[in-house]
């Protein structure tokens, strides 16, 4: 799981079939301390609530496409749910 802040959305002019009800967002990765870390991406959001503000948790890859039904749409990265809180203890945070 990575983590990642949304800051926006994506309108598609066509949409692959099996992805027409899911909305795509713009996603800001994370670091541990919340600090953005490489380059924005667009994400499926299979929760389907995720909006700009929101502390989300996503994956990339296979797994991407296996958290969509159907599952191996051409997805790269897909939402895989919202963030409450992120708490770290100090001197107890794995590098």
């Amino acid at each position: 799981m990575k983590l990642g802040k949304v800051f926006g959305t994506v309108t598609l002019s066509i949409v692959y079939k099996g992805l027409e009800n899911v909305p795509m967002v713009l996603v800001q990765p994370l670091d541990k301390n919340q600090e953005p870390k490489g380059s924005p991406i667009v994400a499926a959001d299979s929760t389907r609530m995720a909006g700009p503000g929101e502390l989300i948790y996503y994956e990339s890859s296979r797994e991407a496409a296996l958290a969509l039904d159907p599952w191996f749409v051409p997805v790269d990265d897909a939402v895989i749910g919202i963030v409450d809180d992120v708490h770290l203890l100090k001197n107890e945070v794995a590098e």
